[in-house]
């Protein structure tokens, strides 16, 4: 059979059936993103394979386990949502995203908080800081001391200082102001994140597999900052790539990290010493 005669034996699927398969491209290729890097990834490899042997037992006529798959089939739909309930969560609220179109405003706040994540960095101060987005933080916020105040970086330097009674808790930032201090999050189950994280890391990407909110985690052993988004950690960052994930997180801005950071001379970036005494 001639090419042309193959590509003519083919049904024209016309202009209904094209956005039809168009769309359904489009929802398994968001799937495949909600699953990618998480746990959900192999629970999936998982589920195909049991589809895979009912097939393989349906068609070499193995009736004892054919039987048994088809026993369980009817509970299936129960045991996905309840072995996806978090990544079904966070697809659900990212389509109830209040924003579809537009980029956000920087918030004002940006900058104290990457002044702040410099100086704890520098003097090995654990401190864990969750932006809000869309998604409201409000069960969060209830779990800590409310403060509903202004961020500055010396008032995160001073509620992450050793010794306070707010510096093991999370601090939660809400429309440029600090919401509460000494909360707590939920800590992320995900077999994939390192076993040597502490409370801290697993809390930091517990958060962001509920919400669509991003944390910023700084390690008390090394001073290393981590990112959390969607449930994953990057790790051992720099403040430049801090205000890098929180323009790609927040909309699109200027870097005005430098600019800042020049008209206070008494900081610099992480792993500068300070010339001046606070």
């Amino acid at each position: 059979m001639r090419l042309t005669e193959l590509i003519q034996s083919f049904p024209n699927p016309g202009l209904r059936g094209m956005v039809d398969i168009a769309a359904v491209a489009f929802l398994l290729y968001r799937l495949l993103l909600v699953v990618r890097g998480t746990r959900a990834a192999h629970i999936s490899i998982g589920i195909l394979a049991v589809a895979g042997s009912y097939v393989a037992a349906s068609y070499l006529h193995l009736e004892a386990l054919r039987s048994l798959l088809a026993l369980l089939a009817p509970y299936s739909v129960i045991a996905i949502v309840v072995l996806f309930q978090s990544e079904i969560r966070r697809a659900l609220a990212k389509l109830g995203r209040k924003r579809f179109l537009g980029a956000n405003q920087r918030p004002a706040a940006i900058d104290e908080i990457l002044l702040a994540l410099a100086g704890l960095s520098r003097n090995k101060v654990g401190a864990l800081i969750v932006m809000e987005r869309d998604i409201g933080l409000r069960t969060f916020v209830e779990s800590g001391v409310r403060m509903d105040c202004e961020v500055s970086r010396d008032l995160l330097l001073t509620i992450f200082q050793p010794g306070t009674a707010l510096h093991d808790g999370a601090v939660i930032i809400q429309k440029n102001r600090i919401a509460a201090a000494g909360c707590f999050l939920p800590l992320s189950v995900n077999p994939q994140l390192s076993g040597k994280m502490g409370t801290r890391h697993r809390a930091g990407a517990g958060i962001t597999e509920e919400t669509d909110c991003l944390s910023l985690i700084v390690s008390e052993e090394t001073g290393a900052i981590a990112i959390g988004d969607t449930g994953t950690l990057e790790r051992s960052v720099t403040i430049e790539r801090v205000d890098e994930r929180l323009s790609q997180h927040f909309g699109g801005w200027l870097r005005g990290f430098t600019a800042t950071t020049t008209s206070r001379p008494a900081t610099t970036v992480a792993g500068s010493p300070e010339t001046g005494s606070r």
